[in-house]
């Protein structure tokens, strides 16, 4: 990848993260608003902005450190593990999406119910699988597997700080701009570095037939 293009995901990423965490916190973070709004006071409402904004940014840094650790990651299971990489990743995968249940549900209150934990780790694996699915038509069946990995493992890591704060605003407000960096950085990776690999399926391409008449043609200029 040229610094041109690697440029352009990092500006690109960045504002995706810095604009999409923006829109989210008018949600999930709309009490900020109403007390600035009500009254109305404009140098406070630019600093929330600003905020929320900036907040988004960090978001969408993490997501690219994630992003160029997981492509080192995967190089180095290529090489230590060979042929049982894939086995790996699916453990890996697994362990995440119990750790996203288990240790949450056990650091609850008691009475919680464990049901907010198990539809988090499933939305988190469907979202997963989904891009892993797009990502694996538009390049290499193989690419499924290390593409879910991580869509699921790698943004389970990323999580951890806003899941070890205090209430739900801050779970929402980083997963959506993570969930989209990530997915973003990945389906972008092979249009800037070239042309989509083919299919392990895919037939290899076939000699051009030479036609029949040029053979004797050939044959005669050889005899004279």
């Amino acid at each position: 990848m040229t610094s041109r293009k690697w440029v352009r995901l990092f500006l690109t990423t960045l504002l995706l993260g810095g604009g999409l965490t923006l829109l989210v916190s008018f949600v999930v973070k709309s009490e900020s608003y109403a007390d600035v709004l009500n009254p109305f006071n404009f140098l406070e409402l630019i600093g929330v902005i600003l905020f929320f904004a900036g907040l988004g940014f960090i978001f969408s840094v993490i997501s690219q450190m994630g992003f160029f650790a997981y492509l080192t990651v995967h190089q180095f299971g290529m090489g230590l593990f060979r042929s049982l990489w894939p086995g790996v990743q699916v453990f890996l995968i697994a362990f995440a999406l119990f750790d996203l249940v288990y240790f949450r549900y056990r650091a609850a209150d008691e009475g919680v119910s464990i049901w907010p934990y198990i539809w988090t780790a499933v939305a988190l694996l469907a979202v997963g699988i989904i891009i892993a699915a797009i990502k694996a038509k538009e390049t290499n069946k193989k690419a499924f597997i290390p593409a879910l990995f991580f869509m699921v493992v790698v943004t389970a890591v990323e999580w951890v700080p806003a899941l070890q704060a205090d209430g739900l605003d801050y779970v929402w407000l980083m997963i959506i701009p993570l969930l989209t960096c990530n997915a973003y950085q990945l389906l972008l990776l092979h249009r800037l570095t070239g042309t989509p690999e083919k299919s392990v399926n895919e037939p290899a391409e076939q000699p051009p037939k030479i036609n029949k008449q040029k053979k004797k043609n050939r044959k005669k200029n050889r005899r004279k």
